[in-house]
């Protein structure tokens, strides 16, 4: 069950929520989808095994995908055509220096329309856009906790839907 879902400062834009098991996670990555829009970036931030799959899994189910949906680790991209907008699933883990960004010719997605989701933004610096929200998930016991932080004007909106929904799917 997702439970202590709570804002961490008067906007709502930064928030901070347990996520007992995968379940929960793939829900909060359902009220992310509910925030998305095309052009945004969101960077996905966690150890190996934090859930970042996971919660996009849960994103692209709510979208109507009804695929498989794996890590991105070998192949850097998944692209999704969903619903009502473009997803693009990037995992950056595997670069050995940032410049592989460029030399992919990487940088044209995130001049487009899709939603931009990223693991391990941090190896594709300084070439990968910023964000314009972060969420962070770290393992706490048997379950997940997961932070996210609006950094623009839509990535505000796109937290405040996702608190919002997080919010209304507690006991």
């Amino acid at each position: 069950m997702i439970g202590n879902v709570h804002a961490t400062d008067d906007s709502g834009a930064r928030f901070t929520a347990h996520l007992g098991d995968e379940s929960d996670t793939e829900r909060a990555g359902a009220a992310l989808a509910e925030g998305l829009s095309a052009g945004i970036v969101v960077y996905l931030a966690g150890d190996l095994g934090a859930g970042k799959t996971t919660l996009v899994r849960g994103c692209l189910r709510a979208l109507g995908h009804a695929g498989k949906v794996k890590s991105p680790t070998y192949t850097l991209i998944e692209p999704y055509t969903v619903s009502r907008l473009d997803l693009y699933h990037f995992d950056f883990y595997r670069f050995s220096t940032p410049d592989e960004f460029l030399e992919a010719g990487l940088e044209e997605y995130f001049a487009g329309q899709g939603a931009c989701l990223v693991e391990w933004p941090d190896k594709a610096a300084p070439h990968v856009p910023p964000p314009d929200m972060e969420v962070r998930l770290a393992v706490r016991g048997a379950g997940r906790e997961i932070e996210v932080l609006g950094r623009t004007e839509n990535g505000r909106r796109c937290a405040l839907t996702m608190l919002s929904s997080l919010q209304a799917s507690q006991p």
